[in-house]
């Protein structure tokens, strides 16, 4: 049987409103419907001028990820019978500008993942005729867990220091960056590392951890980035035991 729940969610568009501001609606909802099928039912039953993003609805796309009562979740995961009796309050994602509504400017990220390299770079060119790049479980198990991301954003959204600080690659571009520096077949580490490094690297992470606990993969974007900082780490201190001629 249907009940009803309030569901606040943040307006903006920028050709009428000089700012962010709250509209209210009254959604019927069952006890399997999702906030992503609550915003749907607000679009196509109360209101059509509702922008937000959304694809799969099965927690693969990662592209419904908005702060829903303040935390950063995926809409097609969290489902309103855990929020009732309300109300909901539905805002875009901490972090990024806002494009219209609940949709983010996501230009930044897209640019963080394209520094970081998110693609195999062969050790050692390799013919057809010399066959695949083998593995064994046991290396890939090393990268496997942090080649789950989505895309989500949600890690940044929860990230103190993403907030304060834009320059900062962030917790998923460095899990993805871990994830291929970890693959055996990969030889571009020495490359990323000096983004690792950087001023904007990982040092600039200062544990909260929250972006691990957001993560609706278990990606552990946390574990990643600590496990950059050792390695960043090491490689400065043993370039003290190079020869000095040999130190770059």
């Amino acid at each position: 049987m249907a009940r009803t729940i309030t569901m606040e969610v943040l307006r903006y568009r920028p050709e009428q409103d000089a700012g962010p501001v709250f509209q209210t609606y009254e959604v019927p909802f069952t006890d399997d419907m999702s906030v992503l099928q609550g915003l749907l039912h607000i679009k196509d039953e109360l209101d059509e001028t509702l922008s937000f993003r959304w694809s799969c609805r099965m927690a693969i796309c990662g592209s419904c990820g908005m702060m829903i009562n303040g935390k950063p979740a995926l809409s097609c995961k969290t489902f309103l019978r855990d929020l009732a009796p309300g109300p909901v309050r539905i805002e875009a994602l901490n972090h990024f500008p806002i494009e219209r509504d609940l949709v983010v400017v996501m230009e930044d990220f897209i640019d963080k993942l394209e520094r970081i390299q998110p693609y195999i770079i062969p050790k050692e060119p390799r013919t057809l005729e010399q066959g695949e790049y083998l593995q064994t479980p046991a290396q890939l198990e090393k990268y496997e867990q942090f080649s789950s991301c989505i895309n989500c954003l949600l890690c940044y959204a929860a990230c103190p220091q993403y907030g304060l600080n834009p320059d900062f690659v962030g917790p998923g571009a460095l899990a993805l960056l871990h994830r291929y520096n970890a693959d055996s077949r990969d030889g571009g580490a020495a490359q990323r590392m000096e983004l690792v490094a950087a001023e904007e690297g990982v040092f600039n992470c200062t544990a909260v951890g929250y972006c691990s606990e957001v993560c609706p993969k278990h990606v552990d974007p946390a574990n990643a980035v600590n496990q950059n900082k050792t390695t960043a780490a090491a490689d400065y201190f043993l370039g003290f035991l190079k020869p000095k001629g040999s130190r770059t």
